[in-house]
């Protein structure tokens, strides 16, 4: 047995070495028992195994430090045996084996060749105690894989334990006696390798003690006859080509069913597959196809036929189509539009067992149906744009479809900024600052995005915007599971409304007061003129000159006529006041000199009953602006009211006072009071027949006053009198005064 016996071995160990890979367990066993292995690759020379080894047969050949180059040329110095085998076998390949001493002991040199390589071994006989041939099976022995020798009959000389525990034998020599085989094909080619001296492979699934396995025998003939058999285990690799081979069998088999057009190109460019859909789409003869035309002759032949987009520069585009072989990755669809009107989306990725894979697709209906529905779209939008209200088109995935030009208005939304396919959640952000109710967009959003048909059922609600706008919403639920919502401002509806209802109440209540009006003054009226009449039916009576009774009864006439004619001035100042007609006219008003003035005229008035009417000494208030005339009705109607409510030895008292930008007129009694129900109706006009029985006096009060920029207030607890105080403004602005808006 020997070390070159192994040489196919050491070859392809030796090339997987020049491209970077590890070092194979052939070469470190060679190493670990003292074998260098030279290899000469024309005028390359290398060190396959035993590096370390080359180092130490130099020195001992005297030739310390030499390369793999100086170690064949000492080798070739040491003898001439070495030498006339080192020649014989770089001239004719013929193998040889010399021994030659070096230095302190003696250097085996054996030579053959592997293919176009030349395989030198060098040892040192005398330093091992293991001879060369005992270090091969040992080591081969200790391979998981069969391996075993035959003979130049094809009969095994040696096998490894790997081969007796895959027959099932304890030795060799009992699997002679029970004829024992691993398999027989592989038998057949070891007495192939060993009879022709040639090598031989084969791929067999053998069965041993781990199961079913693939194997690849390779039979090596060997330098001293016979041959060496060597395995492989390829199940792994094996089972995946057949799981790749069945993956693609029913790939194809799905290709042959799409309608899309696939074919796929080899690495050499060809034809390799193509589905009936690929036929048929370029209209090519089956019988063409199958002798695999390149891809550069499909393009060639269709372009002939007239198939082919057009293209000013149909080189340039063949050069574009041809490269996709080169691309690594999956290359951008492209759209063909061909002369048969017809347009075509191709798509091109490389193919996982090396080639191109392109793809047709037929995208004409398609093309022709988005058309019409953004012609339908188009259509649609612009029917919405001319919409008033604002309207909007939410997906069941919760996305804007469609919106017209109205709803950015409405949001003042900015140009752009609703884009179709915006999240719901965006628009709210855009809506929010003029809609703040987060409550009304959560429930909103829940019936957009609800498949419940119920949830999703049609509503319609009013909302107040943040500038108090009033809004009307709709929602209605689409056939394809969208939802339409529109909003419309109804603000300037809905204040008409509210004005035709305010008129209308107004109407009543002015139909109410003018009954009222009516029955009052006709109350007021009626009295007087009652007494009037009936005094004067008594004067009538009498024919001799009045006494003094008489004279009273006339006074009483007097006083009735009076009440009567103010009465009626009230009547007609209040009927003014409604109508508007009323204007003040402004000057200068003595304050103080106007309260005294209001005094003396009531104080008979005052006297008659017991009542002390007087005025509040203070800091004199001086003048004032406004209508002394209107000034002095307030007072009047004031003292009146106050001397009709006040007993005997009460007391009326007048004050006046000057603040900060206004005149203070105040009027207090000591009279019964005003009840608490009744003093938020007091300055009504005919408020009743409490203390509020004042007919329109408080009212021609609280008007007068208003006339002037002011306002009255009233202060009483029932039983402790009353007081009333006018705000006067200093300088009051009558409507006169107000600058006209152009």
């Amino acid at each position: 047995m020997t070390l070159l016996g192994l040489a196919g071995d050491l070859t392809s160990g030796l090339r997987g070495r020049r491209r970077g890979a590890p070092t194979t367990s052939v070469e470190t066993c060679l190493d670990a028992f003292g074998v260098c292995l030279i290899a000469i690759d024309g005028e390359r020379v290398e060190v396959v195994a035993g590096q370390e080894r080359l180092d130490a047969f130099a020195a001992q050949a005297g030739r310390p430090g030499v390369d793999a180059t100086g170690m064949v040329e000492a080798l070739a110095g040491l003898g001439p045996e070495i030498a006339r085998g080192l020649a014989a076998l770089r001239a004719r390949g013929e193998a040889f084996a010399a021994e030659a001493p070096a230095g302190a002991g003696t250097l085996r040199v054996e030579g053959r060749t592997a293919g176009a390589l030349i395989l030198l071994s060098v040892s040192a006989p005398a330093a091992s105690d293991t001879p060369a041939g005992g270090v091969l099976a040992a080591f081969m022995d200790e391979r998981p894989q069969p391996c075993w020798m035959v003979d130049a009959a094809g009969a095994p000389t040696w096998v490894n334990r790997a081969w007796l525990e895959a027959v099932g034998a304890e030795s060799l020599a009992r699997a002679r006696e029970r004829h024992l085989s691993l398999d027989g094909e592989a038998d057949r080619i070891a007495g192939e390798a060993a009879a022709r001296r040639e090598a031989r492979t084969l791929l067999r699934w053998v069965r041993t003690g781990e199961g079913r396995r693939a194997l690849r025998f390779r039979a090596q003939p060997l330098a001293g006859g016979g041959a060496g058999v060597w395995t492989d285990d390829v199940t792994e690799v094996e089972t995946a080509a057949e799981t790749l081979g069945r993956a693609q069998v029913a790939q194809e088999a799905m290709f042959e069913r799409l309608a899309d057009a696939i074919a796929v190109f080899g690495p050499d460019r060809r034809l390799a597959f193509h589905n009936p859909a690929f036929a048929e789409l370029w209209d090519l003869e089956p019988a063409w196809l199958a002798d695999r035309p390149s891809h550069a002759d499909i393009l060639d032949r269709l372009r002939r036929r007239g198939s082919l987009p057009e293209h000013a520069d149909f080189a340039a585009f063949k050069a574009a189509e041809l490269a996709r072989h080169e691309a690594l990755s999956p290359s951008p669809e492209t759209l063909w539009r061909l002369p048969s009107e017809r347009t075509l989306k191709a798509s091109s990725q490389p193919h996982p067992a090396g080639g191109l894979m392109m793809v047709f697709s037929d995208v004409t209906p398609e093309l022709r149906l988005r058309a019409q529905f953004n012609h339908l779209l188009q259509v649609q939008q612009a029917t919405l744009d001319k919409v008033s209200d604002a309207v909007a088109v939410f997906g069941a995935d919760g996305r804007l479809r469609l919106h017209n030009e109205a709803f950015e208005r409405f949001w003042s939304a900015a140009e752009g900024g609703l884009a179709p396919g915006l999240a719901y959640d965006e628009v709210v952000e855009i809506a929010r600052p003029r809609l703040h109710d987060l409550q009304f967009w959560r429930e909103l959003k829940a019936r957009i995005t609800d498949p419940d048909p119920v949830a999703r059922a049609p509503t319609q609600s009013e909302i107040l915007t943040a500038d108090r706008r009033v809004v009307a919403h709709h929602s209605r639920p689409l056939p394809d599971g969208a939802t339409l919502i529109s909003f419309a401002d109804v603000t300037d509806t809905r204040q008409l409304e509210r004005a035709l209802a305010d008129r209308e109440a107004a109407l009543s209540e002015a139909e109410r007061l003018k009954r009222e009006f009516v029955d009052s003054v006709s109350y007021e009226l009626r009295t007087p003129l009652t007494t009037i009449l009936g005094y004067a039916e008594l004067l009538e009576k009498e024919d001799r000159a009045l006494d003094p009774q008489a004279r009273a009864h006339l006074a009483s006439i007097r006083a009735a006529a009076a009440h009567l004619t103010r009465s009626i001035n009230d009547v007609l100042d209040m009927a003014q006041f409604d109508a508007g007609d009323v204007a003040p006219e402004m000057g200068d008003v003595d304050v103080d000199a106007l309260m005294a003035a209001a005094v003396q005229r009531w104080r008979p008035a005052a006297e008659e009953p017991g009542v002390s009417l007087a005025i509040e000494a203070g800091e004199p208030v001086g003048l004032m602006r406004g209508d002394a005339r209107r000034l002095a009705e307030v007072l009047d109607h004031l003292i009146e009211n106050a001397l009709r409510h006040t007993p005997g030895g009460g007391a009326v008292t007048l004050s006046a006072e000057r603040a900060v930008g206004e005149v203070r007129l105040q009027i207090s009694d000591t009279g019964r009071g005003i009840p608490f129900h009744v003093q938020a109706h007091i300055f009504d006009r005919f408020s009743g027949q409490d203390r509020a029985a004042s007919g329109l006096g408080l009212a021609l009060v609280k008007a007068l006053v208003e006339l002037h920029g002011g306002w009255v207030a009233l202060e009483s607890e029932p039983g402790a009198g009353a007081t009333f105080t006018c705000h006067l403004p200093e300088a009051p602005e009558t409507p006169e005064a107000r600058p006209e808006l152009f």
